[in-house]
């Protein structure tokens, strides 16, 4: 990692940088049903402040390997309004863990519920649905990507978000596709074999 990511971390993550094992397990079909438990939580605690909560990250994919954390998306109509959110979800049992330019994430204590929140309408939000979507529906490039993180989850990592970056050029090639197929240019592909 070079030395300006390494400042740009250290200035947004709350609690500074921590060492991450990563472990990818095979696809729980528990983890709906988390998502399910969390979403409400959300809702409860922000309200209507909560523009959309949905599933994202690999926990969203059946049949998906993930790292055992679900990932939700909260969208609220102002990032930076951090009142009319984080204190109730503060007050939900969630911890502010990223607080970087268009985005926010908290966390519970036991780290295997991640909530990023952002204002509707950012690439950001675009990239997490369609790369969900495409890879619900595309075998191949679900094996390839649950391969690429099994391979990813063999090293050591100094942060999560080292692992996370070392991922950005098969999802970057994903979401080509992801993008191809939401356009109609492009049907979803059997498994290969």
């Amino acid at each position: 990692m070079d030395e300006k990511r390494e400042a740009y971390l250290d200035r947004v993550l709350i609690g500074g940088r921590e060492a991450a094992a990563i472990t990818v397990v095979d696809y729980d079909e528990r983890w709906p049903v988390r998502f399910g438990e969390i979403a409400e939580r959300v809702r409860a605690a922000v309200g209507a402040a909560a523009l959309g909560v949905e599933h994202i990250g690999s926990t969203s994919v059946p049949g998906l390997a993930a790292k055992p954390i679900v990932d939700v998306l909260l969208t609220v109509a102002d990032v930076d309004d951090e009142a009319a959110y984080v204190p109730a979800l503060e007050s939900a049992g969630f911890v502010l863990r990223v607080r970087e330019p268009a985005h926010r994430m908290v966390r519970t204590p036991a780290r295997d519920v991640h909530v990023h929140v952002y204002e509707p309408g950012r690439p950001e939000v675009r990239d997490y649905l369609d790369l969900r979507d495409w890879l619900r529906v595309d075998a191949e490039d679900r094996a390839l990507y649950a391969a690429t993180k099994r391979v990813l989850a063999r090293r050591r990592w100094s942060d999560m978000n080292d692992y996370a970056d070392a991922k950005t050029e098969v999802i970057a090639d994903i979401l080509a596709r992801a993008r191809a197929w939401r356009a109609g240019a492009l049907a979803p592909r059997d498994p290969p074999g």
